[in-house]
């Protein structure tokens, strides 16, 4: 998070924010960070076990049928982005299905790090709200230990629909793939020579 611009002169938006901390399940040091250390907090997160994933896609479809929504085949609860779980959603997913995830606000200065494949909301964007004015950056990679994870996603993306805005592979996994043992073999094969002596 580089930048929270908090208005001046608008002492209810603080407690605003605060309440919105609070609804949304947040550690007591995570709000005596706000109250009591009089940081900017910029975003609430909500972060899911990549196991809980299927339990999730499941819970918002039965939501979506609930209120007479369609669920398209081309279309993904998940991915779509177009569900954010509010505290009494979020309450029913623990109960119903045993889901429970993290929340984590996110101060001017934090890094929030999101495992591949775990599902997440941050009350930041599209389908969500800022808690103040707030930039973040974001970077997306692979790391060697989730790209059995990340190849899934990639297979999942496929099965939008193609004017969805994730249909596209944009981790290139199998590119990263093709590098990363191309690579390897290339380093092999300079080293032969003393590979093969004892």
């Amino acid at each position: 998070m580089v930048y929270v611009g908090i208005p001046k002169g608008q002492a209810d938006q603080e407690e605003e924010v605060l309440k919105t901390i609070q609804d949304g399940d947040s550690d007591e040091l995570t709000i005596k960070r706000f109250t009591e250390g009089r940081e900017k907090p910029g975003a609430l997160w909500h972060i899911y076990a990549a196991k809980d994933t299927e339990k999730i896609r499941e819970f918002l479809k039965k939501v979506a049928e609930e209120q007479g929504q369609e669920n398209p085949v081309d279309h993904d609860p998940i991915h779509d982005q177009s569900w954010y779980l509010d505290r009494s959603l979020r309450k029913r997913l623990h109960q119903e299905y045993g889901v429970q995830g993290w929340a984590i606000v996110q101060f001017l200065g934090d890094v929030v790090f999101i495992p591949a494949g775990a599902p997440h909301q941050a009350r930041t964007g599209d389908t969500v709200h800022n808690l103040y004015s707030c930039i973040k950056v974001a970077e997306d990679f692979v790391s060697p230990e989730h790209v059995k994870h990340c190849f899934w996603l990639t297979q999942e993306f496929r099965y939008l629909s193609h004017t969805h805005t994730n249909h596209e592979d944009k981790l290139q996994v199998k590119n990263v793939i093709y590098h990363a043992v191309k690579d390897a073999v290339g380093i092999l094969r300079a080293n032969e020579s003393s590979l093969s002596r004892p």
